[in-house]
């Protein structure tokens, strides 16, 4: 039959892309990585709020990323501060309908962050209006930002404190490297929080 055979050789492809941009990005990356996780951990140390947020499927990963640190990861752990601006379809719509979609998250994150607070957002772009909206929002205000993208999102250093710029224009393989990234993140934390005495 021509389907599976097809089917094989596109599952067999789309794996030796993965794991082409998992080697390529672990050199790449690391120290962003390594930046993003002090960021994250001085936020928690200081009891502040870590706020995500990303459109389509990086609006699944920031939902992804704070429901790690309400909950726990692996390890039994207090609830950290997060919250994902995606979540509220009211308040989505209600920002886009009455000023701009490019503004959705900028204006909760006027609303609701403070500084030490910590923006985390998702763009495998890395040109989505309204990200780079919040971000410059979030810095105007005193918060600490981590963007994760893709290649094309490199020049948000200028903006962000940490940007983990995989280094891909392929959506879908960005986006599973950015779940690695996060879990690691996660993982790191759950270490560390008991040395810190944060648990």
């Amino acid at each position: 039959m021509i389907a599976p055979t097809y089917m094989k050789n596109t599952f067999s492809n789309a794996l030796k892309r993965h794991q082409e941009l998992v080697e390529r990005t672990l050199y790449a990356i690391a120290p962003d990585v390594e930046k993003a996780s002090e960021i994250l951990l001085a936020a928690i140390k200081g009891n502040h709020f870590v706020f995500t947020c990303g459109n389509g499927g990086s609006a699944a990963d920031s939902q992804h990323f704070s429901g790690e640190f309400l909950s726990r990861y692996k390890d039994d752990r207090r609830p950290l501060r997060a919250m994902a601006l995606t979540a509220d379809t009211s308040a989505l719509t209600a920002i886009g309908n009455d000023y701009h979609f490019d503004l959705v998250f900028a204006r909760k994150i006027r609303g609701l962050g403070a500084p030490g607070d910590v923006l985390v957002s998702f763009t495998t772009s890395g040109t989505s209006k309204n990200i780079v909206a919040a971000v410059k929002q979030a810095k105007a205000q005193g918060l600490k930002t981590i963007v994760f993208s893709g290649e094309g999102g490199a020049y948000l250093r200028d903006i962000a404190d940490a940007v983990i710029a995989v280094p891909s224009r392929e959506t879908a393989r960005i986006q599973e490297v950015h779940q690695i990234i996060y879990h690691s993140l996660c993982e790191h934390i759950d270490k560390v929080l008991p040395i810190m005495n944060l648990t």
